[in-house]
């Protein structure tokens, strides 16, 4: 399979469980009957809440849900047990202190040797912009800042995109002034999905939710909305 990323903008795992179609979406990526799927909280410090509501969320599907510790008990052989998934999902939180932890145990290494096979990486949040070469990022109390990533995928990304008042108007104005590479937005409930490192499609699991592009034109920022096919039936 080649390389797929599906990054989203947010709101994959509901607290409502209501509307899984982008977990759906994700797992069917994998082309596997029951795929094994990870779960990575670091971002949010591995948290009990965080990963309680992945397995209620994934339990739901024909898989085998599973998850990554990097604050205790963590796998000794962490290459084996990176590889030896078909899918790995990256939940939200710090992503400046998710990627500090994960360069210090060398995941970025097996998660690029991961994608690199065709595992399905993806996440929302944190677990989006980590994938760019650089992410719109609230990970420093203040102004939301530029974040330089693990650079699986060209340009930047910013997530939540019309559901935090700040984040549009912060990402046009960084794109315009060349402060962050030109890149993509997506609305909560989008999800961008990369194949081979392009943008194959988006998909959403609500209307009227997209996702974005934004280019630099001199010295302003031209947004343009991306073709988004809505998962659900209405």
């Amino acid at each position: 399979m080649k390389p797929q990323i599906i990054a989203i903008g947010g709101a994959a795992l509901p607290l409502e469980q209501d509307n899984l179609l982008l977990v759906d979406y994700f797992l069917k990526q994998t082309r596997k009957r029951k795929p094994r799927v990870c779960f990575i909280g670091t971002a949010h410090g591995d948290a009990e809440a965080g990963r309680l509501r992945f397995y209620a969320g994934f339990g739901q599907f024909d898989c085998k849900p599973t998850h990554l510790p990097l604050f205790a008990r963590t796998p000794r052989d962490l290459e084996s047990f990176v590889l030896e998934q078909d899918a790995i999902l990256v939940g939200g939180g710090n992503t400046r202190s998710m990627l500090a932890v994960w360069r210090d145990w060398g995941l970025d290494t097996h998660l690029r040797r991961a994608w690199e096979r065709g595992i399905v990486l993806g996440g929302w949040s944190a677990g989006s912009i980590c994938w760019f070469e650089q992410g719109i990022t609230d990970s420093s109390a203040g102004p939301l800042t530029t974040l330089d990533c693990l650079g699986f995928l060209p340009g930047s990304n910013c997530p939540h995109y019309n559901s935090e008042a700040l984040r549009r108007p912060t990402y046009r104005k960084m794109v315009a002034r060349g402060a962050i590479a030109e890149g993509y937005a997506a609305d909560d409930g989008v999800a961008l999905h990369f194949i081979d490192g392009k943008l194959s499609r988006v998909v959403s699991n609500h209307r009227p939710a997209r996702g974005w592009r934004l280019l630099r034109k001199g010295s302003t920022a031209v947004e343009r909305p991306l073709p988004t096919r809505c998962l659900a039936k209405r």
